[in-house]
Parts: structure tokens; sequence; C-alpha cells
């Protein structure tokens, strides 16, 4: 087969898809992803074909870090997103899917990101074989299993209340997001098309297969998720294989006692502020070993001066040095999660916006982390979160039993399995599934 991935965002929305793009080449398919201009290298370095897919984003650091921390803003990040970001350009994002699937005669499959939301529209015109992809369970707004929701957090512990008290609060979200919706529908009639499910909720999702490309550790399958999902698990990726490790990120590692690692994954780290030097007062004030991978602040750090007990680098593989850590202090993004998740070991999570809370709500739920608001991360207390981390021995246990289920899902094999045993199912009549709470 001819396949075609799209996907936009982070890092995190990327590398789920190139995990199993690549893993569909290894099986004989022709695989391409249509994606952000900036991860063409990262695209080409898998063995992937690459096609541009707008909106592009700033290429200069100062719009880069306005334009993140607008998105991570915990009130508006999600209305600034869909209608400042992507809707100014929907019609140039939808001829961007197009083109890909229509490229080199054509796609025999195209598979989803949950961004660009043109997707569907180009598999409904085009009639090309569908799978649609979910990267965090607070997408399919369940009323069995409420998310904690950034704008207003308070709201998920009366929503767990019932699920009838979740689809209320469910049933206002869809009303007052309808107008986010409104550019999708002005395009879907401009091409000829009928009236479409929303296009951020069931409107996403393929009526053939729905990826949930995460662990049922975050949650299980809900009486209210498409009938069509699958929980993989996590697909992982790390870069290609055989890409070298920085060898100072090695002799690190190796020259004492595993370091607390600090992340904030491909995203918030351009809006780290005080974080990194918040860090590094908390783990001298513990006595502890750290490592913090810290983007473009680097040069800043290192120039301030680091004792011999912590290093810091701009990147590395999380799945090097996670487990190879005594703790992980990270922000919480669904990518970051997943790798935290597998390497077993316990995390201090501290969500900036977007899925960030909820997920660090899980972690909790879970017994493996603890969490502490961005606006909370000051030195005494990061130390004396890390501490009971430390002194509390059911996390650690915890934390190995939880990445041992999540090791075993081997979320890129499932999710490619999946797609390979249903492909050849007819999407006739077409149709979009809609949820029984849907109004």
């Amino acid at each position: 087969m001819r396949i075609v991935l799209t996907t936009w965002g982070s890092l995190g929305d990327l590398h789920p898809y190139l995990a199993i793009g690549t893993e569909m080449k290894r099986r004989g398919h022709e695989v391409a992803v249509a994606t952000l201009p900036v991860w063409e290298s990262s695209v080409g370095e898998a063995g992937l074909t690459f096609y541009p897919l707008r909106p592009d984003v700033p290429q200069d650091d100062a719009r880069s870090k306005e334009l993140v921390r607008k998105v991570l803003d915990a009130k508006r990040g999600p209305e600034y997103l869909i209608e400042h970001v992507l809707s100014p350009v929907l019609r140039e994002t939808y001829e961007d899917c197009l083109a890909a699937v229509r490229a080199d005669g054509g796609a025999d499959l195209l598979i989803t990101h949950q961004i660009p939301i043109t997707g569907p529209l180009v598999a409904e015109v085009t009639g090309v074989s569908w799978v649609s992809g979910v990267l965090l369970p607070m997408a399919f707004l369940s009323d069995y299993d409420p998310a904690t929701s950034p704008q207003a957090p308070w709201i998920q512990n009366i929503a767990a209340l019932h699920p009838a008290i979740a689809g209320v609060f469910h049933r206002v979200a869809r009303r007052v997001t309808r107008k986010w919706a409104a550019p999708t529908d002005r395009l879907r009639e401009g091409l000829g098309l009928g009236p479409g499910g929303h296009p951020f909720f069931e409107g996403q999702h393929s009526p053939a297969l729905v990826l949930a490309l995460f662990s049922r550790v975050l949650t299980e399958k809900q009486p209210d998720f498409p009938p069509q999902t699958v929980i993989t698990g996590f697909p992982f990726y790390d870069g290609p294989p055989g890409h070298p490790v920085d060898r100072e990120l090695l002799r690190f590692l190796d020259a004492g006692e595993p370091p607390i690692v600090f992340t904030l994954g491909s995203s918030a780290v351009w809006i780290a502020d005080d974080f990194y030097t918040t860090a590094i007062a908390a783990v001298r004030a513990l006595g502890r070993r750290a490592i913090l991978l810290a983007g473009d602040q680097i040069p800043a750090l290192r120039s301030a001066g680091l004792p011999d007990t912590i290093a810091a680098f701009e990147y590395a593989p999380h799945s090097v040095v996670m487990p190879r850590g005594s703790a992980i202090v990270h922000q919480g993004g669904v990518g970051t999660t997943g790798q935290a998740l597998r390497a077993g070991r316990p995390q201090l999570v501290v969500p900036f916006g977007q899925d960030q809370p909820d997920n660090a709500r899980r972690c909790v739920r879970l017994g493996v982390a603890r969490t502490l608001s961005r606006a909370a991360f000051r030195r005494d207390r990061v130390a004396a979160e890390l501490s009971q981390l430390f002194e509390d021995g059911r996390y650690g246990l915890r934390a190995g039993e939880v990445a041992a289920i999540v090791r075993s899902e081997e979320g890129t094999r499932t999710a490619c399995d999946e797609v390979e045993r249903r492909i050849h199912a007819t999407l006739s009549p077409w149709k979009t599934w809609k949820p029984p709470s849907a109004t």
C-alpha cells in the first residue's frame, strides 16, 4: 500500500506517527508523512517521504516563543490555537492534505492526527480508506471518564460524580465550541459536502478504525468511545536506529548515582522562564545529581556555571535518559508522559496547559506521580515534592508495575496490526460516528 500520515504540532505529535510510519515501511509499504516544514529533516531521517503541511510556524525564536506561550495558556490556549492559528488557513491545510494523498498515483490509506482537522474532509472527497488516530484520552470527551480542563480543572471533580453530570458539562462545551467549527462548515459547503459532525469531537473519528495511541493505564475503553476504537499502547519513537547518543551524556550517567531528569518536552521548553534555575536550586538543596534537557537555555545555564553534579543538554532521547534517572520532572505532554511511564521512575508533573493537567491527574491516580502547578514551582516546594517521591517507596514500586504494562502493549506493532487487519473494510455509505450524547 501507499500510506499517507498527517500530523501537526510538537515532537509529541510527530513521533507516534513516525513510529507507525517506519514500522509500516518495514512491512513493505510505501509511506509518506505530511506535517510541519520544520520536521522535514526528522521525516527524512526516518526514511519516509515528506510533504509540507500548513499552517507553518515561525522560524525565529522570539515569535516561536510567543506562539507557544499563547497556545499553552491555560485559559485561552485551545481557543487561540483554533481561531488564530488553524482556522485562518484551513483551505490551505486542506489543499496540502489533498496534494499528499493524490501524489504518486494516489494513496491507498490515509492515517490522520487530530490536527489537521481537514484530514476527514480529504478522505470524504477522495474516498481513500481512512484510519484516524487520537493521542490523548481527553480527546474523546467521555462522560464516563471526564477530563481535567486546563481552563477550569475543578470541574473534573464534579463531572466525575456521575456520567449524567459530565454529560451536562460536555453538552455545554459542544455548544460553546460550535463557533470554532464554523470555518470547517463553510469549507465543507464549498466542497459540495453535506453537514458533518463537530470537527473537534465526533467528526475527527474514522468510521472504520480509531487508533487510541496511548496506554490503557491512562484509561480503558469507555462505553461512549466510538465502538471501532482500539487502545493500542504508546507508539514510541526516539530517532532513527543507530543515531549516536552524546558521549558527554553517557559519561555523566556513568559517573555517579542516577540523576533527577528535568525536561519540558519540545514545546514548553520554549517558555521555561525560571524552571531550570529553580530546578538547579532544588537539586542543590537535596544534594542530588540532575540532568537538565533545556533546549535553547543551555548557553545561559552553562555561562551561569553548573556544579559537577548537574549536567545540561539541549536534547537527549528520553528512552536513553529516563530509565537511568532516579525521578523525572516534566510538563505532562502525552509523549513525555508515555516515555516517563515506560521508564518506570517516579514522576513530578508540572503542567502548563492543553492536555497536560489531565495527563498529570491520570499519573497521580496511577500512584506513580505527584503534581505541582507551574505557579507553585519554587525551590523549597520542588525539593519537598521530590523528597516525598524518594522517601515513599510506593511511588517507585508502582512505577515499575505500570512500566511493565506499558512495555508489554507494544503500541507500534499493535497499531500497525490493526491497520493491516482492517484496511480493506468498506466505508459505504459514508457516515460519521456520533456518540450517544451528541446533539
